[in-house]
């Protein structure tokens, strides 16, 4: 017989993030941890090949392996890749057990404290951040429009978020960072508890940033930085930049200013991910934001419930 449809829990995306693997590991040794709610939630290690060598990803980042042309691609056969393809043909939305709200635990070098990250602006989405954030208060980074930066997970299943977690170095397992990705989660299941019962009650605003554009390091024509972080920048995510505030800094001390385009100078912008030790290679010393608030719209709590409402266990009391 075919399992009711599941909420997916990932953890271990990305090989060296050990906080929510450690946390997996937990639940499955004592499930009723996440079972208040009464829902069925699958847990399952991301990537583990990665994790077993305590690195991001065997050869391509498995969080950008989920574009549909990507996985349609029959002569695409790296390690991730095909891992992707095996946690959608098990627990994707058309798989036998479907899982329809996936929850992606990650966490970050950087100070960005405990967030949302949204790719895209689909309703039941929405809902679910909305429900997050009147929880808990938590900042959103809405993820659109970068060409260069495709293939998210939580995009193949009807509903979903990552919850990040930091400051924390990667490959190190600290209790703060544990208690925070399980506080984290535990609220996701209560609102998603909350919507299945017709008792979700949503704020009147959702508060968000939207991703304008990522920076790279200065760089020498060989490609290797003739410049650093500003000190002044480190360790101030979500913190307002205006145009010509110093975001880095040259070995001589000279100072460079943030740089925006004439649709943006006058107004501050505020930046995330600063100096995410894994973005180096994809040449991102940090991403821009504008902040947003936005009136919660009624079909976001109506798609939100639509999807929870499949989410009850078979003859299980709500």
């Amino acid at each position: 017989m075919v399992k009711p449809a599941q909420v997916l829990v990932v953890a271990g995306t990305h090989g060296n993030e050990r906080n929510a693997p450690w946390l997996l590991e937990h639940w499955r040794r004592q499930p009723e941890a996440l079972q208040r709610h009464g829902l069925d939630v699958a847990l399952v290690l991301g990537n583990p090949a990665a994790h077993k060598v305590n690195q991001r990803y065997v050869e391509r980042d498995l969080n950008r392996c989920f574009a549909p042309e990507l996985l349609a691609d029959s002569s695409r056969n790296e390690a991730d890749l095909q891992r992707a393809r095996q946690l959608l043909a098990c627990h994707g939305p058309d798989a036998e057990a479907p899982s329809l709200v996936v929850l992606d635990l990650h966490s970050t070098t950087s100070a960005m404290g405990n967030s949302l990250v949204l790719y895209g602006r689909r309703p039941a989405d929405l809902a679910l951040a909305a429900g997050l954030q009147g929880e808990l208060g938590l900042p959103i980074y809405l993820h659109e429009a970068d060409a260069s930066q495709t293939g998210f997970l939580v995009e193949r299943w009807p509903c979903g978020l990552v919850i990040e977690v930091g400051p924390v170095p990667q490959g190190v397992i600290q209790a703060q960072i544990c208690r925070q990705s399980q506080l984290g989660v535990e609220a996701a299941l209560a609102v998603l508890a909350a919507a299945q019962r017709g008792r979700l009650r949503l704020p009147a605003e959702l508060v968000v940033h939207c991703h304008l554009g990522s920076l790279d390091l200065p760089r020498h024509p060989d490609g290797s930085p003739a410049a650093c972080l500003h000190p002044e920048l480190q360790h101030r995510d979500w913190r307002p930049l205006r145009s010509g505030d110093p975001v880095f800094i040259d070995p001589c001390g000279k100072e460079i200013g943030l740089a925006l385009p004439p649709d943006l100078v006058g107004e501050s912008v505020c930046p995330v991910f600063v100096n995410e030790a894994a973005y180096g290679e994809k040449g991102i010393a940090l991403s821009l934001t504008r902040r947003e608030c936005w009136p919660v719209g009624p079909d976001w709590l109506l798609a939100l419930t639509d999807i929870a409402s499949q989410l009850a266990q078979r003859g299980a009391p709500l």
